[in-house]
């Protein structure tokens, strides 16, 4: 019979996402077929690298592709977060029709100094916010 600690998934590198620019989205690689899309994900990461260049916002954001971030019913997934800011999940979201209004919510999210705005300067398609985590050294008290 195996114990739990084997039992668990190991972190593999497709787990684990390095950032190295300000403010990263990641998007989910193993979302489903869509009615218009084949591998929305992928269509996704290429279409908002470009839209990030052609608004020469490189410096401040990157797109890494992901391993199933577990929204499998509501494809495409993608999440915005940047070091110390409140994290966000969209879902249902369209690689096409849909990278206009991520790129509006990106330069909001790169102003804000916590990463939290209103519902209302947000896109709808909302499945978390998470807070930020800050990391406290070892002997701060909680």
């Amino acid at each position: 019979m195996m114990d739990k600690a084997s039992s668990r998934p190991v972190a593999t590198p497709a787990y684990s996402v390095v950032q190295s620019a300000p403010h990263q989205f990641l998007v989910c690689k193993g979302c489903k077929r869509t009615e218009r899309h084949r591998r929305p994900g992928v269509s996704m990461i290429a279409n908002l690298r470009s839209a990030i260049a052609a608004a020469d916002l490189s410096a401040q954001f990157e797109v890494t592709g992901t391993a199933c971030m577990g929204g499998c019913h509501q494809p495409c997934l993608v999440a915005l977060r940047a070091p110390e800011k409140a994290s966000w999940l969209f879902f249902n979201l369209d690689p096409v029709d849909d990278i206009a209004d991520i790129l509006r919510f990106a330069r909001l999210y790169a102003e804000l100094d916590d990463g939290w705005c209103r519902s209302v300067d947000r896109p709808d398609n909302i499945l978390a916010r998470l807070p930020a985590m800050i990391l406290r050294p070892a002997d701060a008290s909680a």
